[in-house]
């Protein structure tokens, strides 16, 4: 991969963690959830786990935020797997 794409990638995924983060700062704001749940082919990213708590920390109403951030246990499979369970046997 060209150092170019390499870099334009970086930034690509800087700004989705960063408007990611400040989503999920206000799910943390409103819910104050133990965990949170990344599920989707989003969450196959390994550098979201290391960005996201620097990404959210700055936007929440809290001067710490200690919320681990997870993969879906099924990883991507996780939605399709809950839909295989609604279905009637």
């Amino acid at each position: 991969m060209p150092a170019e794409q390499a870099a334009a990638d970086d930034d690509a995924l800087a700004a989705y963690a960063d408007r990611l983060g400040r989503g999920l700062a206000i799910v943390v704001d409103l819910l104050d959830p133990d965990v949170i749940v990344l599920g989707g082919g989003m969450s196959n990213v390994e550098a979201l786990y290391g960005r996201l708590p620097g990404a959210i920390a700055p936007h929440v109403f809290s001067d710490v935020f200690q919320t681990p951030i997870r993969r879906a246990a099924h990883g991507d499979s996780s939605g399709v797997r809950g839909a295989a369970w609604l279905w009637p046997t």
